[in-house]
């Protein structure tokens, strides 16, 4: 189970690494259109164009923040020639998804408020400061690097996939509905989609021994051109925002296991795999913990040898093959495995269908806006405290407990609006993710406090029998 706070997070920072943490909130406040509250001053992101923003965020010496932090992007050395090259050179090597043009094209296509709105709906019930974190550690605490990063990851889902306003609002209640649709593309859509969750093709349960949640692949349920392209996409994406949700404090990466009992080239499929590199190095920084590629065939090293080149070095490190459920248990608990791979955890995956009436609270609208009201109070206070503790240069205790007290109201506040924002899961049907964000995987479902399991309270009536999965070895 997790212990120590790993380095590079919150409350685990060196002096410097908490300076870039600084320079990258003032950064991001500045981009967003956020008042100085200590001076009274609107940086108004939108007068600053998004390459003057490439170019100057987060290059500013400690030195020179501590003189004026109020004046972070009026810089003027003389060598700027020389450093505006190697941002630049920085930039392009770390520019292998195309980032900066994201970039640039949400400044030129949102406002300044439609960015703040976006981040803090992504930011959901994790801790503001581990979300940037993450975007430091992946770009090697390089700032402008990281707000790049984070603004494209930012224009990627507001409106390239539209996570929060799609996929997870919607989520299998909008497949079920999509699936009956008397459009043709659209019904083909929703029926990929659910065909996926239905079959199990991954799904999450347990965690390993350092407290991660686990994924679970099971390679030889995927065939190419089984589900069509867009379906594959959104349930990828679905899966790790689900996943998202069973994160906390200590805890913020996952563990995937590539199920590759069974496996054969007729299970081999590069797009899939390419876009799920993609997500995870360029919107998903640093959320991986560990890889688990289970019961590969020979047959596969010559497409491994191909898929290590397509990956980042520091996730190529992560990946980590096992043959037996003797070294699978040297990174998850043998009680925590489940039976299917050899394991002593008897759990089974089986699909409930979503319950008519399970995401009413998505149409009272007038609760929801009251506790996005009372969310944005929030979130100004803790913008107002950030902005305190960065131009402190001596950031009092009380000052960082105040973050930390604001942090956990976010997270809570959250928990409360979750209902009004997201479609229920599988996992809230099951029982797993519970009110207030409370996780149960192995324990009666009424082992902690909460509501019962869905699927207990609401009669949905037994699954086709085509739907259910067992054990399919």
């Amino acid at each position: 189970m997790p212990g120590a706070v790993l380095p590079g997070r919150p409350g685990n920072l060196t002096k410097e690494q908490g300076l870039r943490l600084q320079e990258m909130w003032t950064s991001t406040l500045k981009i967003f259109g956020v008042p100085d509250f200590n001076d009274g001053t609107n940086n108004d992101a939108a007068s600053t164009t998004g390459s003057e923003i490439a170019e100057q965020a987060g290059t500013v010496s400690s030195e020179k923040k501590k003189k004026k932090r109020g004046n972070l992007f009026s810089r003027k050395h003389d060598n700027a020639a020389t450093e505006d090259a190697e941002m630049n050179s920085a930039t392009d090597a770390n520019d292998k998804y195309g980032q900066t043009k994201e970039f640039h094209k949400l400044l030129e296509s949102q406002s300044p408020e439609a960015i703040r709105t976006a981040f803090w709906s992504m930011v959901k019930h994790d801790d503001p400061d581990g979300l940037l974190l993450r975007f430091l550690r992946a770009r090697k605490w390089h700032v402008q690097n990281a707000v790049i990063m984070l603004i494209s990851t930012m224009h990627w889902r507001m409106q390239g996939v539209h996570v929060d306003d799609d996929i997870v609002r919607r989520g299998e209640a909008g497949a079920l509905e999509d699936s009956a649709s008397s459009n043709a593309p659209t019904k083909k859509e929703g029926h990929d989609f659910l065909t996926q969750m239905r079959m199990g093709k991954s799904f999450l349960h347990g965690t390993d021994k350092e407290g991660r949640p686990i994924t679970f692949v099971r390679v030889r349920l995927h065939k190419q051109g089984e589900q069509s392209e867009a379906s594959l996409e959104r349930f990828t994406v679905y899966t790790i925002e689900t996943a998202r949700l069973l994160l906390s404090p200590n805890v913020d990466t996952a563990a995937i296991v590539f199920d590759m009992t069974d496996f054969s080239m007729a299970n081999m499929d590069y797009g899939p795999v390419k876009f799920m590199i993609k997500v995870f190095e360029a919107n998903y920084p640093e959320s991986l913990g560990v890889v688990l590629v289970h019961k590969s065939p020979w047959i596969f090293q010559s497409v491994w040898k191909l898929i290590r080149g397509w990956l980042d070095p520091v996730v190529a490190g992560k990946v980590h093959f096992t043959k037996n459920v003797e070294e699978l248990a040297e990174f998850v608990e043998r009680s925590h495995i489940i039976k299917e791979l050899g394991g002593d955890d008897p759990w089974t995956y089986q699909y409930v269908e979503p319950i008519a009436g399970e995401n009413k609270l998505l149409s009272d609208d007038v609760t929801r806006q009251r506790l996005l009201d009372e969310r944005a109070a929030v979130v100004k206070d803790y913008e107002s405290t950030t902005q305190q503790w960065i131009h402190d240069a001596h950031s009092t205790d009380a000052l960082q407990q105040k973050r930390i007290e604001l942090t956990q109201r976010l997270r809570t506040g959250y928990w409360e609006l979750d209902p009004y924002l997201r479609a229920r899961t599988l996992y809230d049907r099951t029982g797993i993710i519970r009110e207030g964000g409370q996780i149960e995987y192995y324990g009666s479902p009424n082992s902690i406090t909460g509501s019962p399991p869905m699927h207990n309270s609401i009669q949905n009536g037994p699954l086709p029998p085509e739907h259910r999965v067992d054990d399919l070895d």
